[in-house]
């Protein structure tokens, strides 16, 4: 649609007045992960493999312990950073977990992973400046950084590379305006892991440059091959640079409660404090009730009963998929996504997940939607749902590729 037939429309809507909305609002494109989301939503007997919402519910314990919130009556306001007793129980958490240690005033909670990920990116970033992104990526990312006045550099990443950044490819992109690197591990949409190795080079890098790093771990537990993701925060000298961005969404398959985390520099979580106050005030204090519980009950049936079935469910997707026609893909580390490379079908990604939405009634999230340049050869297929429907999913796409 041309730009004057749009602005017509939007009179339209409006009852003829025209307002004259953001720029850098207007300019960012709509979730091609939402848009599926919506379209799947209108057909009845749809498999959808397009949001990463886990589809186990949350430990009993946690259920409890919000509803035991709720009879206390405990609705009211909590402080700007979090609650005490969760701040101090996920810095113990945190330190066990990196190895090096974290205190209260090193964690902040936020409304979800992502309102950490913006607030981080606002405290951080000045007009135009740079944040390097490794692509494919979760495509909130270059949105919120554009939403801030940066500009996102896409690193891209190779399926050749098993779709891990290097630091050759970061230290071509660095300039005199990149102000932070952005790691993802396990990552959203590859379901790679940086090795320790990689990390190092990464932070030589960053200590060289004085550059910040955004290390997204949400999905830290969700990894399917090795005990532990190693952090860019364990290294020495990097802690004092590294924001950890971290929820209780993916871990404890907790996503409607919206509780994340950052942790970081001390003076940098009371930036991150101040600017809640005009952002989200706090987090759901019943949320955080329930948080407090899954940190001290809930990780056993979380490592034993959740983990377990994703490992399942990936491994049967995996042999799937690499057994149908124009279909390949590399077996995911972590996280509960694989991004199948669909060129063998002779379709870009778009035409792909149209069609197969429409004939299939089966929904993936073309990779076009993932900031790469490659993103047209592949598509997104999230295993957050019951293996049943993975099956009858793949038996649909294995249909639709031979009637190609």
């Amino acid at each position: 649609m041309k730009k004057k037939e749009k602005e017509l429309k939007k009179m339209a809507d409006c009852g003829g007045y025209f307002m004259k909305y953001s720029d850098s609002v207007e300019m960012i494109p709509a979730s091609s992960i939402r848009d599926m989301m919506v379209r799947a939503s209108k057909i009845d007997d749809v498999i959808s493999f397009s949001v990463g919402d886990p589809d186990f519910a949350p430990a009993d314990c946690v259920i409890d312990a919000a509803k035991a919130a709720l009879d206390r009556k405990e609705t009211h306001y909590a402080p700007g950073a979090g609650l005490n007793e969760l701040r101090d129980i996920y810095a113990e958490y945190l330190s066990k977990q990196e190895g090096v240690k974290y205190t209260r005033e090193n964690v902040i909670v936020t409304v979800g992973g992502m309102s950490c990920l913006f607030l981080t990116l606002r405290a951080i970033v000045n007009p135009d400046d740079e944040i390097l992104v490794p692509a494919p990526y979760f495509t909130n990312y270059s949105q919120m950084i554009k939403m801030c006045y940066g500009k996102p550099v896409n690193v891209e990443v190779y399926e050749k590379d098993d779709f891990v950044i290097t630091a050759d490819s970061i230290k071509k992109n660095v300039s005199e305006k990149t102000k932070a690197i952005m790691l993802n591990s396990p990552c959203n949409p590859t379901g790679s892991v940086i090795s320790a190795e990689t990390l190092e080079e990464i932070a030589e890098i960053a200590k060289e440059r004085d550059l910040f790093v955004i290390s997204d771990e949400v999905y830290r537990h969700l990894v399917f091959d090795s005990e532990a993701v190693p952090s860019i925060a364990q290294i020495p000298g990097m802690k004092e640079r590294t924001l950890i961005v971290d929820s209780c969404s993916k871990t404890f398959a907790m996503t409607g409660f919206r509780i994340g985390f950052g942790a970081g520099p001390e003076h940098f979580i009371e930036l991150l404090t101040k600017l809640t106050e005009g952002i989200h005030s706090s987090s759901p204090t019943i949320g955080q009730r329930a948080a407090i519980e899954a940190f001290k009950n809930a990780m056993p049936y979380c490592m034993n009963v959740m983990l377990p079935e994703y490992k399942a469910r990936r491994d049967y997707l995996f042999e799937r998929l690499n057994k149908m026609k124009g279909i390949s893909c590399i077996k995911p580390k972590g996280a509960f996504y694989i991004f199948a490379n669909i060129s063998g079908t002779g379709l870009t990604a778009q035409e792909f997940a149209d069609r197969l939405l429409d004939e299939a009634h089966v929904a993936v999230v073309p990779g076009d939607n993932f900031g790469s340049q490659q993103g047209s050869c592949y598509v997104r297929m999230a295993y957050a749902i019951s293996m049943d429907k993975i099956k009858e999913g793949c038996e649909r796409i294995e249909r639709f590729c031979y009637g190609l």
